[in-house]
C-alpha cells in the first residue's frame, strides 16, 4: 500500500460528503527546565457545524488548565475557532498557534472525569499562548493518505494522517504566571471521516528527548481483528519506520488510569529495537459520547497524561524526555475495555 504525502496536506483539504468528515491538527510541547507544557487541538466537523477546541496545558505543582468548546463554524477554510488560531508558514518546517481565552484550572485533574461538575466548581484565568514549531523538514514526516481505503466503513479514524517530531518555543500565560519555551514535542495532521467510538482502545505515545532523538509507539485494538501495532523512532537524522510494538500498562485506582508504562518498538527495516519506561506526571481524563442507531449513549475515555520517559536501550541508553501517553478506551459496564494491554 502506497502513501502519498504533499506539501498541499499541510493545508486545509476540501470538505468530504461525511457527515462526521474532520480535519485537525493536534501539537504538543515540553519544556525541560520547567517541566512545564502541553497540548492543543482542532477539529473541523463543517458538516456538523461545530468545530472541536481543545487547549490543556499542565502546570507546575499538578495543576492543569484545561478548556474543551465547541464554536460554531459552517466550513473547512480555516483552523480558527474559539480562540485558537493555527498558521502554516512553511510547509514541514514551521507551524504556529496562538490562543487567548479562559482556562478552568485544576489543582486536581481527575475531576474533570465530571466535567459538568469541574466546570463549575474550580476557578478559571485569562490565558495566552504564543508558540513556534519548527520541523527538521520532509525527511522527518511520518504517514500521509493511502492509495487505498484502510479502514471498515463505520470504523473510520482518518483518511489521511501524518506526524512529524517538532521543536517549539515562545510563551504560556495563565492569569499572573508566564513561562517562556523551549521544548520538544509532536505535531498531528489527519483528514476524513471520524468517530472517537471507532477503535475498540488506543495507546498513543510520544515523547523527546532531544531535537535528535524522539519516537511515537501506536497500538491500536478492534473489535474484530488483531489490530495495529506500530510508530516510528528519530534517531540522528534517521527515520527508523517500526512495525511493531508491544505495551504493558500499571494502572491505579477504580478507574484504571494509568501511571506506568513500558514499551518496546521494533523495526524489522533496521534490525533494531528501542525499550523505553514512562512515569505518569499529571494525568486529565477526558471523555466523549455519541448515541449510536439505536439510541444507546456510547462512552468513550481518553486519558491525556505528561509523561517523564527513559530510554533504555541504543546510543541514548539512559537519558530522559518528556511527551504524552494517550489512552483512549471505550468504557462498557463502567470498565475501560483495554485494561489488561
Amino acid at each position: 500500500m502506497g502513501v502519498r504525502l504533499e506539501e498541499s496536506d499541510e493545508y486545509m483539504h476540501e470538505l468530504g460528503p461525511e457527515p462526521n468528515f474532520n480535519e485537525s491538527m493536534y501539537v504538543n510541547c515540553f519544556d525541560p527546565r520547567h517541566e512545564v507544557g502541553g497540548w492543543f487541538r482542532m477539529g473541523n466537523r463543517a458538516n456538523e457545524g461545530y468545530a472541536e477546541m481543545t487547549v490543556c496545558l499542565y502546570l507546575p505543582g499538578g495543576r492543569v488548565a484545561f478548556m474543551f468548546r465547541r464554536p460554531e463554524i459552517s466550513d473547512n477554510d480555516a483552523l480558527d475557532a474559539g480562540g485558537l488560531t493555527w498558521t502554516m508558514v512553511r510547509p514541514f518546517e514551521e507551524l504556529t498557534i496562538d490562543f487567548a481565552g479562559k482556562l478552568v484550572v485544576l489543582d486536581e485533574p481527575g475531576q474533570m472525569a465530571d466535567p459538568k461538575r469541574a466546570f463549575a466548581e474550580n476557578p478559571y484565568a485569562e490565558a495566552e499562548v504564543h508558540l513556534t514549531f519548527g520541523g527538521q523538514g520532509r525527511r522527518s514526516m511520518f504517514g500521509g493518505e493511502p492509495d487505498r481505503p484502510h479502514e471498515n466503513p463505520g470504523e473510520e479514524f482518518a483518511k489521511g494522517h501524518y506526524e512529524q517530531l517538532v521543536e517549539g518555543r515562545g510563551t504560556i500565560r495563565v492569569g499572573d504566571e508566564t513561562w517562556e519555551i523551549d521544548g520538544f514535542g509532536l505535531r498531528d495532521h489527519s483528514w476524513g471521516p471520524r468517530y472517537w467510538q471507532a477503535p475498540w482502545y488506543y495507546r498513543w505515545l510520544t515523547g523527546n528527548v532531544d531535537r535528535d532523538f524522539g519516537f511515537m509507539a501506536s497500538r491500536v485494538a478492534r473489535r474484530d481483528g488483531p489490530g495495529s501495532r506500530g510508530g516510528f523512532v528519530w534517531e540522528d537524522g534517521v527515520m527508523h519506520l517500526c512495525d511493531d510494538v508491544e505495551v504493558s500498562t500499571v494502572t491505579h485506582g477504580d478507574d484504571h488510569l494509568h501511571e506506568r508504562v513500558e514499551f518496546t518498538l521494533r523495526s524489522s527495516r533496521s534490525d533494531r529495537e528501542w525499550r523505553v519506561t514512562g512515569e505518569v506526571l499529571d494525568l486529565i481524563p477526558l471523555r466523549n459520547r455519541r448515541r449510536s442507531p439505536d439510541g444507546e449513549w456510547l462512552m468513550t475515555r481518553i486519558s491525556e497524561a505528561m509523561t517523564r520517559w527513559e530510554v533504555h536501550s541504543g546510543p541514548y541508553s539512559g537519558r530522559t524526555g518528556y511527551g504524552m501517553s494517550e489512552y483512549l478506551d471505550q468504557i462498557v459496564d463502567g470498565a475501560p475495555v483495554g485494561i489488561d494491554e
